[in-house]
């Protein structure tokens, strides 16, 4: 799985320009499902079929980045986020576009971090002037590479690679004959708004659902009190900002964790959401549930999770697709 996690949070995913990320998972996963196709969205649709009832499983494509607004004649550009990014954790951070180009993001002279908003910052593309293949509206990603740092795994774009990751290789140990219908979701757009997995849900008709993400953990020094922590295994969330999850989802996933012996942790993550937001609101409502990822330092160029967790996962996400689920 680390090659695969390497090749996944290398490539340039920013909200709204996944279809790099969207064609390295088709790649990995066209042989091991019975129909692939991309919607109108973006979003990346496998389907394993299979009796009644349909499980929708989801995890977003894409990576929190930076936006250009404007150029000035010497080549400096001024930046925007997309997606939950903090203008401090960018100074002196390099970024890429998705030309290649690499520049770094620095601010105007300020006496204090209290000072640095977006308007303060600009990017420094090494030019003397406007680079001309460069133009409003060019999205930027973090750029950092993928590292194993003592048997933890740290990149950018661990939210959500993790994920896509952890759907990848359960889907490509499936077996052939399954107990109900799966529709695996790489969704768009989640880090602006759970946009992808709004539409996909609303489309595929599931009588449930599951997202697939990575969570905060409170193991760091004077992290805020958390249940989750690097290395314990999979969490089962409870309760974040969009979502209380069903009870019998949360459940099931419970059991199936106990019944094979998968190391689990319970997850309620005070601020922050999922695919689960927007799954468990289609239509006339979907019970829903999600199985997080331990991650620290979320939402900065070098997020971090430990190996342990992520088997732990597609051994989880594995057995719950092969699990029967209510009629």
């Amino acid at each position: 799985m680390e090659n695969l996690l390497k090749l996944l949070t290398e490539a340039f995913g920013p909200s709204g320009e996944e279809s790099e990320v969207a064609a390295l998972i088709e790649q990995k996963i066209r042989g091991a499902v019975d129909h692939l196709y991309t919607d109108k969205l973006g979003n990346l649709v496998a389907v394993r079929q299979g009796p009644s009832p349909r499980i929708v499983i989801s995890a977003h494509m894409d990576e929190i980045g930076v936006i250009i607004t404007h150029i000035d004649d010497q080549g400096f550009a001024r930046l925007a986020p997309v997606g939950g990014v903090l203008p401090h954790q960018l100074v002196g951070q390099r970024v890429r576009l998705k030309q290649g180009r690499v520049g770094v993001v620095y601010h105007e002279k300020i006496k204090n971090l209290k000072e640095l908003d977006w308007p303060r910052l600009y990017l420094d593309l090494g030019a003397e002037k406007q680079v001309e293949e460069i133009r409003i509206g060019d999205l930027a990603v973090l750029e950092q590479p993928f590292v194993n740092a003592g048997g933890r795994f740290l990149a950018k774009a661990m939210d959500n690679r993790a994920g896509c990751a952890v759907l990848i290789e359960a889907l490509r140990r499936l077996p052939r004959e399954i107990p109900q219908e799966l529709c695996f979701v790489f969704s768009v757009q989640e880090e602006v708004g759970l946009r992808g997995a709004r539409t996909a849900a609303y489309h595929l008709k599931p009588d449930f659902g599951l997202a697939v993400d990575v969570t905060r953990v409170g193991d760091t020094p004077k992290a805020p009190l958390m249940a989750v922590a690097l290395g314990k295994g999979a969490a089962i969330k409870v309760k974040d900002s969009s979502v209380i999850t069903h009870p019998i989802v949360r459940q099931l996933m419970i059991d199936t964790a106990e019944q094979h012996n998968i190391p689990y942790q319970l997850e309620i993550l005070e601020r922050g959401g999922t695919d689960a937001g927007v799954i468990h609101l289609s239509r006339e409502g979907v019970p829903t549930g999600a199985l997080s990822i331990p991650c620290r330092y979320v939402h900065t160029p070098s997020e971090m999770v430990d190996p342990a967790d992520l088997k732990a996962a597609v051994e989880l996400l594995k057995k719950l697709c092969t699990s029967n689920w209510p009629v």
